[in-house]
């Protein structure tokens, strides 16, 4: 759990140093500025940007029930905030699993990329994406969407790409 947040928490730090620094030095406009980047930075790397993660079992349980994707990412991964930020609202249909907080995803992520914790990794019917097209991955999370009438069927072979 800590680890999740210690790039959030030195971005907080670095960024009260460098504002009292600025303070000290008569400057509290340019005091205020970094601190509020350095906030920014912070808030975008932290946890609380993506979507409540889940263990990766339970994620796996529920993809195969309704065929929704699965995304292992970590904070202050560059690539991750990037899939998140452009999947904007439909990102709360996948099932996220952070993989800094849940052993399980590490090893799933390992075992899928050559004993790298790559990410993102996107788990689609099976198959593993790593660092996957933002559109594809939303054109992945209005798939399931279709299939909810037919839980507990498996897509046909002819719906899958």
């Amino acid at each position: 759990m800590m680890r999740a947040w210690i790039l959030p928490i030195l971005l907080v730090l670095c960024g009260s140093a460098l504002a009292t620094g600025s303070t000290a030095r008569g400057n509290p406009g340019a005091a205020a500025a970094v601190l509020v980047v350095f906030v920014l930075l912070a808030a975008v790397n932290s946890p609380l940007i993506f979507p409540r993660s889940i263990g990766a079992l339970e994620a796996q349980r529920r993809s195969a029930e309704d065929g929704r994707p699965v995304v292992f990412w970590r904070p202050g991964c560059t690539y991750c905030l990037r899939l998140r930020l452009r999947l904007g609202r439909s990102a709360r249909r996948a099932l996220w699993v952070d993989i800094w907080r849940d052993p399980a995803g590490a090893a799933a992520v390992r075992a899928v990329n050559d004993g790298n914790e790559t990410v993102p990794t996107v788990v689609v019917a099976g198959r593993s994406h790593t660092n996957p097209d933002p559109a594809w991955v939303r054109e992945q999370l209005s798939l399931p969407k279709r299939r909810e009438g037919h839980r507990g069927r498996k897509p046909s072979s002819g719906s899958e790409r």
